[in-house]
């Protein structure tokens, strides 16, 4: 007798609470059923179930073994449909979630596409800025853009993703170019609102000099405000962080406009009214168009992530490793980003 036929009747028997309705399940009699348990019991060394005329209950090992054996018959399965009828087969529901703004333009389309090849599955897809209890909400995957807290989640760095200063073509030519970060403080620039999530500012990579310090005038005489003792004003300069030849430095420049939701900042950025600090999700295939240039790139922070996030590493369902494989090969590829490649299923 197979281990795995003697796994698959204990399981079977567990989750019915009963010999003979697991026997009918299989078609087979319940003396077989017990005879399977037995031997599976001999060969462990350890009592599973307690069996009386009324009732059928697992003990604490039981417990324990059910869920580990559950777990590898699905494996099983999910190796048996990888290759049945001559390639992957998914199936079951698959709930995804990503912040609102890139699931719009970067998780949504790819959704249809994913099903093209997976037609059993089915998708949910949940948009929301806030960060979804996985495990507590019954959630497969996430789709998180940024610096990911530590946590027990299990993440996949799917691409990187910059932060750039960007305006139009029209806007700079009226206005004229920033050379440092600290000059933004003379031009119209787009920024988060006090409520909005981006509470650090902007940041960027500058330069130190033999001492250790920002080389001199990174700060000074570049339309950033000083108090008394030389320091930039609050609400200026937020932070300064690094080590090496270069540090981090927040910003936070002011401007006449602002709002709470990043899709409008983008929305007056391509109309001309200043400059924004966004994503390269958000604005590579403008930039790519020519709507858009960057500036200050010499200066551009370290990139972040892109990553899939999901509950756990091992005995992922198989649908959750194709999406994130999915995400991954699309994610992967820079004509993705430009908007000059169509996602591929």
């Amino acid at each position: 007798m197979s281990k795995l036929k003697q796994m698959e009747s204990f399981v079977s028997v567990a989750t019915r609470g009963s010999l003979t309705a697991a026997a009918n399940a299989e078609g087979v009699a319940p003396a077989i059923m017990g005879r399977r348990l037995d031997a599976l019991e001999e060969r462990l060394g350890v009592k599973l179930l307690v069996r009386t005329t009324r009732r059928i209950s697992l003990t604490h090992e039981g417990s324990a073994f059910l869920e580990d054996c559950q777990r590898l018959l699905i494996d099983v399965a999910n190796a048996e449909a990888s290759v049945s009828a001559g390639g992957v087969k998914a199936s079951g529901h698959l709930r995804i979630t990503a912040p609102a703004g890139f699931g719009r333009r970067h998780v949504a389309p790819l959704v249809p596409l994913f099903r093209q090849s997976h037609a059993d599955v089915t998708i949910s897809l949940n948009l929301s800025d806030r960060v979804v209890d996985l495990a507590g909400e019954g959630f497969d995957c996430a789709v998180r853009v940024g610096d990911l807290p530590d946590s027990s989640l299990v993440s996949a760095r799917m691409a990187d993703n910059r932060r750039l200063c960007v305006a139009t073509p029209g806007y700079l030519q009226r206005h004229g170019t920033p050379q440092h970060p600290t000059e933004l403080a003379k031009f119209d620039c787009l920024t988060l609102s006090s409520d909005a999530s981006q509470t650090r500012g902007w940041a960027f990579r500058v330069p130190r000099n033999a001492h250790g310090r920002q080389q001199e005038g990174t700060l000074a005489d570049a339309g950033v405000p000083r108090s008394a003792q030389g320091r930039p004003q609050e609400g200026v300069l937020t932070d300064a962080s690094g080590d090496g030849d270069y540090e981090v430095i927040h910003l936070k420049p002011g401007g006449p406009l602002d709002c709470s939701d990043g899709q409008v900042l983008h929305d007056w950025c391509m109309a001309g009214y200043g400059i924004a600090w966004r994503s390269t999700w958000e604005v590579e295939a403008e930039i790519a168009a020519g709507k858009l240039v960057a500036v200050l790139q010499d200066f551009d922070a370290p990139p972040n992530g892109i990553y899939a996030v999901f509950p756990q590493r091992k005995h992922l369902p198989l649908r959750v490793r194709l999406w994130i494989d999915f995400l991954k090969h699309n994610y992967g590829e820079p004509a993705f980003w430009t908007g000059s490649r169509t996602a591929h299923p």
